[in-house]
């Protein structure tokens, strides 16, 4: 285990990447679904609006389970003053500089459409600070709730990857099991049940409670935390993607179908079994694919991998700021989705790389590690190595 514990996880740095851009996607589509955002098409299409609901089933879930699965590489490299910093810089430092600076745009744009402010953006900034600022962040909440949440886990995760090893051990056996492996995700499950939606509990954002986020941040560190769970997962990818995949399209199907979702019904009930189910062994499905055929390093993975964190936090912003404009052109409505994501990306992507990549200062402010004098070095060399 030791081995594998420094060992790069590079099956982890692809799940990442692509579970950003799969955020990134799933954001561009809120412009044409039913529910409402800062800024709406004047046509929602019912498509997207399963879209919608088939990708947030496992999308911010992976993405707190990819975390978890992060925290147990990352723990045991320091105590718990170290961990806290670390994590105030990757996390709270971002989430303060996006709540002072660019989501004034997206609360701006909020309050414009529907009826609560006249003015221009300058003229409603001095309104935005003393009253609407977001401190949580916007559509930055992953951050802050990634950082509570490691923080109130932390003795627990410390404790069995020390005194507890023996513990893990044993539950790594358990855990390795087909029927014990799917239905980890029971105890959200009963607070969807059992719990009533007007409950402070059922609070949440992406589709699910931040209460169950807890809960799944745990298991995605302790997916990766034993060998036979690990096998295991592998072993059943194929397996897991095709069940969890049809779960999650039986809930779009069984959830459309269904005219009253006010009222607790059978049929409410089975769709919410469909869908948390389905979404977690979903993402059994990509963990295991991601560990047979994505554990070795690419050209440009290093790259992509350090600018999920800044490009997290720049594309709602962006997209919002683009679909601004776009929308008023009064093009076909697949054509201009298609332009905000090509120019959004463009955008996001030059402002990382210009404002973002080559500062060190703007690397802190977005909870990046400084440039070395030796990364910059390197990184001379490869480029005159390839001039050459």
């Amino acid at each position: 285990m030791n081995a594998k514990t420094i060992q790069r996880r590079y099956d982890l740095d692809w799940l990442r990447v692509l579970g950003i851009l799969l955020v990134f996607f799933f954001h561009s589509s809120r412009f044409y679904n039913v529910e409402d955002w800062n800024i709406k098409n004047n046509i929602w299409y019912p498509s997207v609006e399963v879209w919608v609901g088939f990708s947030s089933s496992f999308m911010m879930p992976l993405m707190f389970a990819i975390s978890g699965a992060s925290l147990f590489y990352a723990l045991g490299k320091g105590g718990f003053g170290k961990f806290v910093k670390d994590k105030v810089l990757r996390l709270l430092i971002p989430l303060l500089v996006g709540a002072l600076t660019h989501l004034s745009l997206q609360s701006y744009q909020w309050d414009k459409t529907h009826g609560l402010f006249s003015g221009n953006y300058f003229q409603y900034l001095p309104h935005y600070y003393p009253n609407s600022i977001n401190w949580f962040g916007g559509h930055l909440w992953y951050l802050w709730y990634l950082f509570l949440f490691s923080l109130i886990l932390y003795p627990l995760l410390r404790w069995m990857k020390g005194d507890g090893l023996r513990f893990l051990s044993r539950l790594d056996g358990w855990l390795s099991k087909t029927g014990v492996l799917y239905t980890l995700m029971l105890p959200p499950f009963l607070l969807f049940v059992v719990v009533g939606a007007d409950s402070p509990l059922m609070e949440g954002n992406g589709g699910y409670p931040y209460i169950a986020y807890l809960w799944i941040l745990l298991l995605g560190f302790l997916i990766v935390s034993g060998e036979r769970v690990q096998e295991k997962i592998r072993q059943l990818r194929w397996v897991s993607l095709s069940v969890g995949l049809a779960m999650v399209i039986g809930f779009c199907v069984l959830y459309t179908l269904t005219a009253d979702k006010d009222t607790v019904s059978l049929n409410l009930i089975l769709a919410v079994v469909l869908r948390v189910f389905g979404g977690w062994i979903c993402i059994l499905g990509f963990f295991g694919l991601a560990a047979q055929y994505l554990t070795a390093p690419k050209p440009g993975l290093n790259y992509a991998n350090e600018a999920v964190l800044p490009f997290y936090i720049f594309h709602q912003t962006v997209l919002l700021a683009v679909g601004y404009f776009v929308l008023q052109w009064g093009l076909p409505d697949v054509l201009e989705w298609a332009i905000i994501v090509v120019v959004s990306f463009a955008v996001i992507m030059a402002l990382y790389e210009l404002a973002v990549r080559r500062f060190n200062v703007m690397r802190f402010l977005f909870g990046m590690k400084p440039l070395t004098k030796t990364s910059i070095a390197q990184a001379v060399e490869v480029k005159v190595t390839k001039t050459a």
